[in-house]
């Protein structure tokens, strides 16, 4: 055996040195873990985080146990941004991993969550199903434990049990799935599963469905989000944030590698009007039940939704330019989402409240922190010259790119529910900065610094990404959407 392949997985072994290293100082460290233990884990994890952009990328496609694992230069970049997600939700998680609670917990905390981004590093990679199994299965399993973790709470437990019941309905939907493309082409190879299959008729229609809708839940597609909102109602608000970007971007892009690699020449006349009909259906319901919800949480669950319809449109384009505003589009919403999540985790771990309606006056006592929400629902609505603008328009002109009159149709339906989302995101504005009849009922308080470096990274974010956007894209000359050259900073 050629072990020298390993060295093609270097972000994998990094990682996994990470995880043995903060395990063995969980394990031999006094019960509780010492305050060190937080640093220790938040200065290795930013030491990997920084290393994925300092070191040079090799710009040749690297294989490794016979093709089951490839990378490349895109590989690595979204691998990037998805540490940089990881790193800010670390942040945002101290306060509450330090707690008094948590403290002896806290360790299994950062083990667990590890493990989940060394599952979807795998998926990332995976050109061989087997490998993607393994993959999704290492992704999705711990977080059904990290979601439970607030063992106190009746919420916490029953949305674990939703998660795991759902987590494992959905494998078994896609492993049905990949049961009918073996039949069809006697081969799990993703570069060879296409070749292989000539005319499958029915079998093939049903084996892209069954796939379709495995990796629907994992996304929170319409019909396959009811989990989604209990879960992130009842999860820990770090779970929740870890839940709904970074989870959700690593699947977006296994799904694309799937759908294009894999059953790419089917695209006319199978999966496009799939694709098509679940794009309309999540954004559109995503959007009508976000109207409804007062519970902060569950109003961004929606909206995770919704937002999920987005990113589909950057799948249903196929091509290069949707790939990478696919990935454009999931580093504004980790910066877009994280941040929003950051103020909420903040007034929960101090005040306990988590309703809309608590938030009302918030700027006369938290100004900093209404601002810094205020940015993200901007963000989140597409509202310029923040950085969701940037992301949506990017994504709308990759799908309309083909140049197909169902395209064009699918686009206008995204722009109109875009003007629905407003108006709920509007709402959350509305109540911290106009609703000032009555005396706000959250006191005026310092969060702690890890959070608030959290936060002030993904104010950062939001509006230097919309700045350089303005400066090179520009609304002068938008003729070409090209989110390449961002990207390239993740990938070279």
């Amino acid at each position: 055996m050629d072990y020298s392949q390993f060295l093609v997985m270097h972000q994998e072994i990094g990682l996994l040195v990470l995880i043995l290293l903060v395990f063995l100082f969980d394990t031999f460290s006094s019960r509780p873990a010492p305050k060190g233990f937080t640093m220790f884990t938040v200065c290795l994890f930013g030491l990997l985080t920084a290393l994925g952009f300092v070191f040079p990328i090799d710009k040749q496609v690297a294989s490794a146990f016979g093709g089951m694992y490839v990378t490349s230069p895109v590989m690595i970049g979204i691998k990037n941004v998805l540490n940089i997600g990881v790193f800010i939700v670390i942040l945002q998680s101290i306060k509450w991993a330090d707690s008094e609670f948590m403290r002896v917990r806290r360790g299994e905390f950062y083990e667990l969550l590890l493990i989940t981004l060394f599952g979807m590093y795998l998926m990332i990679s995976a050109r061989h199903f087997l490998l993607f199994i393994i993959g999704l299965e290492t992704a999705s399993l711990p977080l059904a434990a990290l979601v439970a973790f607030d063992k106190n709470r009746y919420e916490s437990h029953e949305a674990a049990v939703k998660y795991i019941l759902t987590a494992v309905f959905s494998s078994a939907i896609f492993m049905m799935g990949l049961s009918f493309v073996y039949a069809l082409s006697g081969t799990l190879y993703f570069s060879d599963v296409a070749a292989s299959i000539v005319d499958g008729g029915a079998l093939l229609i049903v084996a892209i469905a069954f796939v379709i809708g495995g990796m629907g839940f994992k996304l929170s597609l319409v019909p396959f989000h009811l989990w989604t909102a209990d879960v992130y109602q009842g999860a820990p608000t770090s779970v929740t944030s870890y839940l709904s970007v970074i989870s959700k971007g690593a699947a977006a892009f296994a799904f694309f590698v799937i759908l294009v690699q894999v059953f790419g020449p089917f695209y006319n006349g199978i999966w496009e009007w799939m694709l098509y009909a679940l794009i309309i259906l999540t954004i559109t319901i995503g959007n009508l039940f976000a109207l409804r919800q007062k519970n902060l949480k569950r109003f961004l669950a929606f909206s995770s939704i919704s937002q999920a319809g987005y990113i589909m449109l950057g799948v249903i384009a196929g091509s290069a330019q949707g790939l990478g505003s696919l990935i454009f589009y999931i580093l504004v919403y980790i910066f877009s989402n994280l941040a929003a999540f950051g103020v909420i985790s903040a007034i929960e771990n101090k005040t306990g409240r988590v309703d809309m309606d608590d938030y009302n006056n918030l700027y006369s006592t938290n100004p900093k922190l209404a601002f810094t929400m205020m940015l993200a629902m901007f963000s989140l609505a597409g509202i310029p010259p923040f950085a969701g603008f940037f992301s949506k328009f990017f994504i709308f002109t990759s799908a309309v790119a083909p140049g197909t009159p169902a395209l064009y149709i699918l686009v206008l339906i995204a722009l109109i529910n875009t003007i629905i989302s407003l108006y709920y995101y509007l709402l959350v504005v509305k109540a911290m900065f106009i609703n000032n009849q009555q005396e706000c009922v959250i006191p005026a308080f310092r969060s702690a610094s890890s959070e608030r470096v959290a936060m002030w990274i993904c104010v950062a974010g939001i509006i230097l990404v919309g700045v350089v956007n303005c400066i090179y894209n520009g609304l002068i000359d938008s003729s070409v959407a090209n989110p390449e050259y961002i990207f390239t900073m993740f990938a070279n």
